[in-house]
């Protein structure tokens, strides 16, 4: 009896280490992943893929550190060091998740339909953005509606602010289906929104959008990681690895 005990302790001990390496595996897709169309947009290893916005490779501030996309900045660094980082290929309706995690009263964002142009001297002339703040310490975004971590920056508001601290990992999820955009933070749905309606045009109209009447416009376009805000602790630092994306 106690040595088939011992077998049944040591087989689910063994079968809790294999979920845990299994876990522990970022930057991969499973097999069901791979059935149901995602793919990775970045390997873990390389900014393959990526680029700063407007620029033919990405900035010295990028870099990949521990399996997971680094920027690491600091106040005399050249701009084209740290402008966002967007992706190569181009998105229209799509299925987005990705993990991120901050340093201390850092901001940044996470854009889309990014339309890259000579025309528009940065990502968010064009591109929607869902915000990455420290809900503790980022001024002013922490304390103003709009501006928290998981809003439709400067447009939408969440609910509730499911932000993990400074340090913490957190997952996004952005869903933009024909127009239909739904946001989720850590597995909570904090917006839901159509764009391009009339609903949508008056809303961007009071917002400071307005001075970009392309903002928003575009039904395709790059995948953006913002790097060109200087809040935070120096050097400001962001993380963010399992970046995946699905075609709808």
């Amino acid at each position: 009896m106690q040595k088939k005990l011992t077998r049944s302790l040591l087989a689910a001990a063994s079968l809790a280490l294999c979920g845990m390496l299994h876990a522990q595996q970022h930057n991969t897709l499973t097999t069901q992943e791979k059935a149901q169309g995602w793919q990775l947009l970045f390997d873990g290893h390389s900014l393959g893929g990526w680029h700063s916005y407007l620029e033919k490779a990405p900035g010295k501030d990028w870099a990949v550190s521990d399996g997971a996309i680094l920027l690491e900045k600091r106040p005399n660094d050249p701009a084209a060091d740290f402008q966002d980082l967007v992706t190569d290929a181009e998105f229209g309706n799509f299925d987005l998740k990705l993990s991120w995690r901050m340093s201390p009263c850092a901001d940044g964002g996470v854009m889309f339909h990014v339309h890259e142009s000579p025309k528009y001297q940065n990502t968010y002339e064009t591109g929607p953005e869902m915000q990455i703040a420290d809900l503790a310490c980022t001024k002013p975004d922490s304390r103003v509606l709009k501006e928290r971590s998981g809003d439709l920056f400067d447009l939408i508001s969440s609910d509730v602010e499911w932000v993990n601290e400074a340090g913490q990992w957190n997952d996004f999820e952005i869903i933009a289906d024909h127009g239909h955009v739904q946001f989720f933070q850590n597995g909570h749905k904090v917006i839901d929104t159509h764009l391009w309606t009339d609903d949508w045009k008056q809303l961007v109209a009071k917002s400071k959008f307005t001075a970009w009447p392309d903002f928003a416009s575009f039904r395709v376009g790059h995948i953006s990681l913002q790097g060109t805000e200087d809040k935070g602790e120096v050097p400001i630092r962001l993380w963010f690895r399992d970046i995946r994306i699905r075609k709808l």
